[in-house]
């Protein structure tokens, strides 16, 4: 399903209604490049799903958790990380096993673990269409 974002606004607001469908144990994979939108998301699943935390790019601290409503939800950015075996020193699979919702920005080297775990997952590609617009591509 395709979406189209004109602003971070509109960017929130589809992944808030996401959110409201997602199973415990579901992870969102974030695909973009750099500024495409992916942090707005995060904002908009927390909005639905830890009303009371404030929420920030985890870029440094590589995981940021938001436990302010019933579900938790764990923000991931694994930019840094250098490969798969890193998961595992962030207790990445713990996670995966811990009854929330994960945000994984630059999934990539996350892909097998989750497929192994078999959580369900929902594929997000941003790809920038303006200054402000976004289209969201959601399997």
């Amino acid at each position: 399903m395709k979406y189209f974002s004109a602003s971070e606004k509109e960017t929130e607001e589809i992944a808030f209604r996401l959110a409201q469908n997602a199973a415990p144990g579901t992870v969102f994979l974030l695909d973009g490049e750099l500024g495409a939108g992916k942090t707005a998301f995060v904002r908009g699943l927390a909005r639905a799903l830890a009303p009371e935390d404030f929420v920030s790019s985890p870029t440094f601290a590589v995981v940021n958790e938001y436990r302010s409503g019933a579900v938790p939800l764990f923000h991931f950015d694994l930019y840094r990380l250098g490969g798969e075996g890193e998961l595992f020193d962030i207790g990445f699979a713990e996670y995966l096993s811990g009854g929330g919702i994960l945000a994984v920005e630059w999934p990539e080297i996350a892909e097998r673990c989750v497929r192994e775990y078999g959580n369900p997952v929902v594929r997000v590609r941003f790809v920038k269409t303006g200054d402000a617009e976004r289209e969201l591509e959601v399997d």
